[in-house]
């Protein structure tokens, strides 16, 4: 094993720092609930990415006139 550990210590580690990943990342969705608003927060991207595509389809055609 890496480092001159042996299995059953690399395992205990593996287990050990994968049990405090996984409750960690729920303690973060429990405290600050980071999906509740998933789906306003997709809308308004949505709203925005509409928008920000109407300003540049504009631009370009400011630009093109000029251009003629």
């Amino acid at each position: 094993m890496p480092a001159g550990v042996s299995w059953g210590q690399y395992m205990k580690f593996l287990t050990a720092a994968m049990l405090s990943m996984m409750a960690g990342s729920q303690l973060v969705h429990m405290y600050y609930k980071p999906l509740e608003d998933l789906n306003t927060y997709i809308e308004r991207e949505m709203k925005n990415l509409k928008k920000h595509e109407e300003t540049k389809s504009s631009t370009l055609d400011d630009f093109n006139v000029v251009q003629k």
